[in-house]
């Protein structure tokens, strides 16, 4: 780390890590070398493995690094409210345990901010396969030249899957934020949505107010591995962002333009949340919960029939095993 601990940190980075310890050092050290004084922020949730002695093995005198466990594996907003809540630095960085930051990120990115003013100041992700060169990595979104600003409206339509997909809406994004914002509207992140809770952040912070900018890349490095834990999640955890989507389309102030793309995302969570459900009844063999999951507006119904449809072709297009 380059500055000294007589210099107040600029940005507190935020490293929530849950069985991560193949990965916790490398984002551990990108936080700590950043050329910004940074205080960094690790909040082991509850792993089963030697990730929180791992990240101990980087606390020394002269870094500005703090270790903390949580008693269970609470999920990550609960670990990042954590991180948050015992740290005071004036912006706020979140780094996945699996990513890492090029050095520069944070002074890039406070430039930016205090150029443009925002609040939040997100910059496209570098996306790079996990083992890969360094040549590999590509942009998530691409085409920007120069940043511009977001609005709410655009940025919940941003996270249609059916829209974006591949893994490529802007809830992604690790935006620095500005601790005074989340602090003068009562924000934090949902500590029951175990997917998608930056998406919720985001957009409520939108929804009050916030001048949210993005910029092209400035360093974000998000390593693209199979093991991911938001390539797998819980049923329930749609069912978390359906309430989420109704708790903000439940305000009195949303314009057209908000509210249409919030029922767009409602929709679709509850598309996906009934599939999930068909599945899981499915495989319990409960006949009643299957029926169940069709009583749904429509256009989620006829969602299930082709999902259903096309997982038919599939198994017929498989070969047929001899013998």
């Amino acid at each position: 780390m380059t500055d000294p601990l007589g210099s107040a940190p600029l940005v507190t980075i935020v490293i929530a890590a849950w069985n991560a310890r193949d990965t916790i050092l490398r984002a551990v050290d990108s936080a700590l070398a950043q050329t910004v004084p940074v205080e960094v922020v690790v909040v082991d949730d509850g792993s089963t493995d030697d990730t929180l002695a791992l990240a101990r093995t980087r606390v020394e005198p002269g870094l500005r690094l703090t270790v903390l466990a949580q008693r269970a594996n609470m999920g990550p907003s609960a670990a990042r409210n954590r991180a948050i809540a015992e740290s005071g630095a004036p912006w706020i960085a979140v780094l996945d345990a699996d990513d890492r930051m090029l050095p520069d990120r944070m002074e890039r990115l406070i430039a930016e901010a205090v150029r443009h003013g925002s609040d939040f100041m997100a910059d496209d992700l570098w996306k790079l396969p996990e083992g890969a060169p360094e040549t590999d990595k590509h942009p998530m979104i691409g085409g920007l030249t120069a940043p511009m600003p977001l609005s709410a409206a655009e940025f919940v339509a941003s996270n249609l899957s059916s829209r974006h997909g591949g893994r490529r809406e802007l809830g992604f994004l690790k935006p620095l934020m500005a601790r005074a914002f989340l602090d003068r509207h009562g924000l934090s992140y949902d500590p029951d949505i175990r997917l998608g809770e930056d998406y919720v952040l985001y957009t409520q912070a939108l929804l009050a107010g916030a001048r949210f900018w993005l910029a092209p890349p400035a360093g974000y490095v998000a390593f693209v591995r199979t093991t991911s834990l938001s390539g797998s999640h819980p049923t329930r955890a749609h069912a978390d962002l359906i309430r989420a989507d109704r708790a903000m389309l439940a305000r009195a102030d949303l314009d057209v333009g908000v509210r249409r793309a919030l029922e767009a995302h409602l929709m679709e969570q509850r598309k996906k949340w009934a599939w999930r459900r068909l599945i899981d009844a499915k495989r319990g063999s409960n006949l009643a919960a299957a029926a169940r999951c069709f009583w749904a507006p429509p256009a989620v119904g006829i969602d299930l029939l082709r999902r259903l449809a096309l997982a038919a072709g599939q198994r017929m297009r498989q070969p047929r095993r001899s013998g």
